[in-house]
C-alpha cells in the first residue's frame, strides 16, 4: 500500500529539528530547556503536545526512542470515540485516505454461534496502521510548533526539590522542563502505580488475500480465550491482521501454540492461499479497572503508562488521545498561573475517571457476562432487529 506523507503547515521547529540525520547532538541536548517535556511519541504524547500546541503553548519538546515513521504491534482499531477525538485534533483530514473504514461486526460466540452486524452507511470505526497513524499525528504536533528530538530513550527522571524537572537519556543527553508528561506506554519506568500489573497477552501476524466481509472487523469469542478473544481486522481491501488477546497470571501458557491453534480452527481454510507478510508479534497491555495514580508534583501520566486501556477489548488508542488532552488543558492552566498545581493535577485525574470510568465498570461486567451463554443467548434471537441494535450499540460503547 502506498503511504501518503502527511503534509502540515509548519510553525516554530522543523521536523526532526534535532538534526538533518534525525539525531541530536550531545551540544544541542545537553542546553535544551522546556516548559513541558512529553516522554514518548505514540497516540497519547502526540495528543498531548498537538493539544498544547492548539492552546497556544509552544515551549514543548517530545522525546521517542525511535526514529519516525516506525512501525508498532498493534491491532489498530480506531473507535467511533477515537474518531471524535482525531477530529478534534486536526488530523482526521490527513488520516481519513490511509484508513479502512469499518461499517459493520463478525462476532462469533463461544459456542461457536455466528451473527453479522452492520451499522448504517457510513463507518462507524476505522482501522489505521500505526506507522502512518502516529507519523500523521507527530507532523501535526510539529505544524503546531513541537520540537520532536528522536532516538531518545529516556533513562531516569531528573528531579528538582522533589519534583520531577525533565529526563535524562542513556547517553547522557537532557532535556530540562518545568513540567514532565510520562506517555512511554505499558513498559514505562515512570509510572506511579506500585501495584502489580494486570496484563494481557497478545500476539498478531498479517496476511494478504484472506478472504473477509469487505468493512467488517471479526471478533472471535472462543473459550480458549475467555474472557477476551481473537479478531481479524482489515487494513486495506486485501491485507487484514489476525490477533489474540488473552490473560496468562500463573505464565503457564505458550502463545505461539495458542495462537497455531486458534488460526487453524477459526481461519485455516481462509489462510490456506494467503500470504503471510511478518513473522507473528507479541506485545503485552496493561490495564487498570481504576483510574488513579496519575500525578504528581511536576508530573502528569497518560495513556497506557497509567494503565489507561480497556479492560475488555484492550483498546487504548482513544483512551490515550484522550487522557493526552486532558492533561494539556491541565498544563494549560498551571503555566498560565490560572490555577495551583496541586489543584490542578487533582483535577486533571479526576477527569479522567469521569472520562473512562464508566467504560471501565462496563468492562468488568462484560468480562463475566461473556463467560456465560449471554453472547449466543443474543446471538440466537439475532433476527429480532431490536436485539441486533442492543448488542451493536453495547459492543460500540464499551
Amino acid at each position: 500500500m502506498k503511504i501518503r506523507v502527511c503534509r502540515y503547515k509548519l510553525g516554530g521547529y522543523p521536523p526532526n529539528s534535532a538534526g538533518s540525520d534525525g539525531m541530536s547532538s550531545p551540544d544541542q541536548a545537553e542546553s535544551i530547556q522546556a516548559d513541558v517535556l512529553i516522554i514518548g511519541a505514540g497516540p497519547a504524547g502526540c495528543a498531548t503536545a498537538i493539544h498544547l500546541g492548539q492552546l497556544g503553548i509552544r515551549n514543548v519538546v517530545l522525546v521517542d526512542r525511535h526514529q519516525f515513521p516506525r512501525d508498532k504491534t498493534c491491532g489498530s482499531g480506531i473507535s467511533p470515540k477515537g474518531i471524535e477525538t482525531l477530529k478534534a485534533l486536526g488530523v482526521w483530514d490527513a488520516i481519513a485516505p490511509d484508513a479502512y473504514s469499518i461499517k459493520g461486526l463478525r462476532l462469533v460466540t463461544p459456542g461457536n454461534a455466528e451473527a453479522y452486524i452492520s451499522a448504517a452507511e457510513e463507518a462507524v470505526a476505522i482501522v489505521c496502521k500505526r506507522r502512518i497513524l502516529d507519523n500523521c499525528l507527530l507532523r501535526r504536533a510539529e505544524s503546531l510548533g513541537l520540537r520532536f528530538i528522536p532516538a531518545f530513550e529516556a533513562r531516569e527522571l531528573i528531579y528538582d526539590r522533589g519534583r520531577a524537572a525533565g529526563a535524562e537519556a542513556r547517553d547522557g543527553r537532557t532535556v530540562r522542563a518545568k513540567y514532565t508528561v510520562v506517555a512511554d506506554g505499558a513498559h514505562s519506568r515512570f509510572t506511579l502505580n506500585s501495584k502489580s500489573k494486570r496484563t494481557l497477552q497478545g500476539i498478531m501476524g498479517w496476511w494478504e488475500n484472506v478472504p473477509f466481509k469487505p468493512n467488517h472487523v471479526e471478533m472471535v469469542f472462543d473459550k480458549m480465550l475467555l474472557p477476551h478473544y481473537g479478531w481479524l481486522f482489515p487494513e486495506t481491501s486485501s491485507r487484514v491482521n489476525i490477533g489474540i488477546c488473552y490473560e496468562d497470571p500463573s505464565h503457564t501458557k505458550n502463545a505461539n501454540v495458542l495462537f497455531d491453534r486458534f488460526l487453524r480452527k477459526h481461519y485455516g481454510t481462509r489462510l490456506a492461499a494467503a500470504v503471510q507478510l511478518k513473522h507473528w508479534k507479541g506485545s503485552p497491555i496493561s490495564y487498570s479497572y481504576r483510574v488513579r495514580h496519575l500525578q504528581s508534583p511536576g508530573r502528569l501520566i497518560v495513556g497506557e503508562a497509567g494503565r489507561l486501556t480497556h479492560p475488555a477489548t484492550a483498546e487504548g488508542i482513544y483512551q490515550g488521545m484522550r487522557s493526552g488532552m486532558i492533561a494539556a488543558e491541565a498544563l494549560r492552566d498551571v503555566l498560565s498561573e490560572s490555577s495551583d498545581e496541586e489543584r490542578t493535577w487533582t483535577a486533571y485525574e479526576a477527569r479522567c475517571r469521569r472520562a473512562f470510568r464508566a467504560s471501565f465498570w462496563s468492562a468488568r461486567v462484560w468480562r463475566g457476562a461473556v463467560k456465560t451463554s449471554l453472547l449466543d443467548w443474543m446471538v440466537g434471537l439475532g433476527q429480532q432487529p431490536g436485539v441486533k441494535r442492543a448488542l451493536a450499540k453495547l459492543m460500540s460503547q464499551m
